[in-house]
């Protein structure tokens, strides 16, 4: 998806969040579905980590779709918990390229679901990230930070 914005006018949103249930692989795959409709209709890039009951996610677009789907996020009930970590302008899309990121799927089933990356496969996930926030935050998602502060765990 090639998706325009001038520099000047972008932002990420990044947050995390517990599941309300736990997904199955189908599950995520028909979210994945879904999102990727909804998000290339409004010019969104970024990707979804799921492991063990957490969310993770950073969306990057206008500040008006990004802020729009956010708010839609916060009230979808498979959610709860959200922490919005960070909300600020960026110069460049960090994911204009990516789907999904997922860690919970068995690898045999990644190459099933069309869009999915196994984003924590053989140590590359961080290939190709500058070394801001976004990825300073994937990092702590990655070593399972994010499990006993959102699921009090």
């Amino acid at each position: 998806m090639e998706v325009e914005q001038t520099d000047e006018n972008l932002i990420h949103c990044i947050y995390a969040s517990a599941a309300t249930a736990e997904f199955t692989p189908k599950d995520l795959e028909e979210l994945l579905s879904v999102a990727r409709k909804n998000n290339e209709a409004l010019g969104v890039t970024g990707m979804l980590l799921y492991e063990k009951g957490s969310f993770f996610q950073i969306l990057e677009g206008a500040p008006e779709a990004v802020e729009s789907l956010f708010e839609k996020i916060s009230a979808d009930k498979r959610h709860s918990r959200i922490s919005k970590l960070i909300l600020e302008p960026i110069e460049a899309r960090s994911f204009a390229n990516w789907s999904m990121g997922h860690a919970a799927v068995p690898v045999r089933k990644l190459s099933e679901i069309e869009g999915l990356n196994d984003f924590f496969q053989a140590g590359k996930c961080f290939t190709g990230l500058d070394d801001g926030r976004a990825k300073i935050l994937l990092k702590a998602f990655r070593d399972g930070q994010w499990r006993s502060t959102i699921t009090g765990k």
